[in-house]
């Protein structure tokens, strides 16, 4: 076929990578993405002796990163690392989506998997998740949420947190996530459905108090959180990074990378960085990261559906 040949002259030339790599983020500097993705690629250079130059191209859910790379040319010099929206996007937009998520980005690398948390704003009066509960449904529609998209994990996670517990909070939605953080800790929007390795930082530095995580288990860097599931069984959302690259990436080379980034996640230094961040890392494959994304799509789909998740 010929989109499979696009990548042959590359490896024709030599060794891959022969030249820096490009990878385009999908989401903004300084959020969780962007955190383990520099640490991950900052490590794959020096293990393959060449540079993976990161480049941040942030905007409507994922989707600009997406289609930049799903156009690029399958040599392995475009890559693109993406987080749980990529999921999420195909039952969001639809028929509107730009590109063909299964079809032009390719799995090659489970980063990260770490799970979603609810924070609130110090000051604010409800303390604990039945409390909130409890204060949602005395002021329906007067509380407010923040995210940093339509169709986000984190919105997926408020709404599947308004079904199961019977009450409206509004969802408010920001484009950037320094914005949303900013307004979180002075109490302007005084809750924000996060992730642990985001909730950290203002945790640590009493800016903002962890409510819930949404993990199934205790999670060692955030003592004495309770998890969702105990006031609302069987709430458990996620949020994940992956890197991809574009249809027609000869396998060998994402044979390679697999390998690679695999060995990036083992290694001592880059482990400790992620452990201490809250991010959990996992060996691999590609077939295995590509069943995994399966699963994902189809969750979503199901929770889009069921909370009636739109973007118009």
């Amino acid at each position: 076929d010929a989109a499979d040949h696009v990548g042959r002259p590359a490896l024709a030339q030599g060794r891959y990578p022969n030249r820096s790599v490009r990878v385009v983020n999908a989401y903004s500097p300084g959020g969780t993405a962007d955190v383990v993705c520099r640490i991950v690629f900052g490590a794959l250079a020096e293990r393959m002796g060449q540079g993976f130059a990161v480049e941040n191209r942030p905007g409507a859910a994922g989707t600009l990163a997406a289609q930049a790379v799903a156009r690029a040319t399958g040599d392995g010099y475009t890559l693109l690392y993406d987080a749980t929206a990529h999921s999420v996007n195909p039952s969001l937009f639809g028929a509107r989506l730009p590109y063909d998520t299964r079809r032009e980005l390719l799995p090659i690398f489970l980063t990260m998997v770490t799970p979603n948390t609810l924070m609130r704003w110090p000051q604010f009066e409800a303390k604990t998740v039945p409390e909130l509960i409890d204060l949602a449904k005395r002021m329906p529609g007067k509380l407010d949420c923040s995210s940093t998209g339509i169709g986000t994990v984190q919105h997926v996670s408020l709404e599947l947190f308004n079904m199961l517990a019977g009450v409206k909070i509004n969802h408010i939605v920001y484009r950037e996530i320094a914005a949303s953080r900013n307004d979180l800790t002075t109490g302007r929007v005084p809750l924000q459905f996060s992730n642990v390795p985001s909730t950290l930082p203002l945790t640590q530095g009493n800016q903002a108090v962890c409510l819930a995580h949404c993990g199934p288990r205790p999670i060692e860097v955030l003592p004495g959180v309770p998890a969702m599931a105990e006031f609302l069984p069987g709430f458990e959302t996620w949020e994940w990074n992956g890197v991809f690259a574009p249809a027609g990436t000869p396998r060998e080379i994402l044979q390679q990378l697999n390998a690679e980034l695999n060995a990036v996640v083992r290694d001592p230094a880059v482990l400790a960085k992620l452990t201490g961040l809250g991010a959990l890392t996992r060996a691999n494959t590609l077939d295995e990261f590509a069943a995994f994304r399966e699963q994902q799509i189809a969750f979503f789909a199901d929770m889009v559906k069921k909370a009636d998740i739109r973007i118009d």
